[in-house]
């Protein structure tokens, strides 16, 4: 099914797909979060969702129910895998809580309220609030709302919530030490020599035999 690699349910989210989510995604979501004045937004979200930090952490702004339902759907738009540890286990439920408390307005509205419907349309199709629902059933309800394209026009405010939402997950995770490490990014080490850009790169690039360094 297309949504599953998109959702990361049952099918594991494919890590490249997420940049292309980032690509898309507000810059001030990734980049404007500050604690204090002297602390930089890379900084923030590195003691936000370490796991110590998350360990300790005490939610600021979601009730009980409300933060095992962010838990529950971060670790479902962005699973563990061969590579790395879920959103979850990376703290970005800590992240995204720490942030909105920050924000408040109508982006806290947003996702109250979306965790709000998802629990109102379980319970209507299923009897059950979206956390006890089986993995299938929470398949079905965000299937509705993972893609503006395809969703109905009355589910117009999830699809909104989900966008804003997933797009805090992403955040959360490629900032945190878990999703840097995952990517994997190699700069700003330092290198005993410099060999050149490896042969099978100049050739996708057509650079054969340029000089490169």
């Amino acid at each position: 099914m297309e949504q599953k690699k998109h959702l990361g349910l049952n099918a594991r989210l494919e890590r490249r797909a997420i940049l292309r989510l980032m690509a898309a995604m507000p810059a001030g979501a990734l980049f404007s979060a500050v604690r204090s004045a002297t602390a930089t937004p890379k900084e923030l979200a590195a003691e936000l969702i370490s796991p110590e930090a998350a360990a300790s952490y005490q939610p600021k702004i979601f009730n009980p129910h409300e933060w095992k339902t962010v838990h529950t759907l971060s670790g479902l738009i962005i699973p563990a895998d061969e590579r790395s540890a879920s959103a979850t286990a990376a703290g970005v439920p800590e992240f995204i809580d720490d942030w909105l408390d920050l924000q408040r307005g109508d982006l806290l509205s947003s996702i109250r309220g979306g965790l709000t419907w998802l629990d109102i349309e379980c319970n209507r199709l299923f009897g059950t609030d979206f956390i006890a629902s089986t993995p299938g059933q929470q398949e079905q309800i965000l299937d509705r709302i993972a893609y503006p394209k395809k969703a109905a026009p009355e589910d117009a405010s999830a699809v909104a919530f989900f966008n804003h939402f997933r797009d805090l997950v992403v955040s959360g995770f490629f900032t945190s030490e878990t999703g840097i490490k995952d990517l994997p990014y190699l700069g700003n080490e330092p290198q005993s020599e410099w060999q050149g850009c490896p042969t099978p790169v100049l050739a996708k690039l057509g650079l054969v035999g340029e000089r490169t360094g």
